[in-house]
């Protein structure tokens, strides 16, 4: 999206999580505690991955985001499908996207990602009509 920006990714977060269930520093059980809203957030309004779960392997990941922002008023908070988002930011000046990471078989849950979408992350030559680009002069 044009207008992605603040982008921060909590992959490394994710690895080590990841290695410490591994190396059995963390149960699984303390990983896999997706509530049911974010399950049901998932099987809803989730777009589902190639890519498994790295705890049981079953079953693939789905990816539900998250919106929040002041313009949002009641509907901060919602999951979105993700091509409601190009809408969404074409409509609000600003608002912040989380993604997470959700398996529906054994409930892990990771953030990994979080930027902000708007209008306001438009740089001016794309809101420029062609007459502003010609300094307010049109074609003689």
């Amino acid at each position: 999206m044009r207008t992605q920006r603040q982008v921060i990714d909590y992959s490394l977060q994710r690895r080590a999580v990841l290695r410490d269930v591994r190396n059995g520093q963390v149960g699984a059980l303390e990983v896999c505690d997706a509530s049911p809203y974010l399950r049901n957030a998932a099987t809803y309004h989730g777009e589902p991955t190639d890519e498994r779960c790295p705890i049981c392997r079953r079953d693939n990941l789905t990816l539900v985001h998250y919106v929040y922002g002041e313009e949002l008023k009641n509907s901060a908070g919602q999951a979105r499908k993700l091509a409601e988002l190009p809408v969404l930011a074409m409509t609000l000046r600003e608002f912040q996207v989380f993604v997470v990471e959700v398996c529906r078989s054994c409930a892990w849950n990771h953030l990994i990602e979080r930027y902000v979408l708007g209008r306001d992350g438009l740089v001016e030559s794309d809101t420029d009509t062609p007459l502003a680009s010609h300094g307010g002069e049109g074609r003689r």
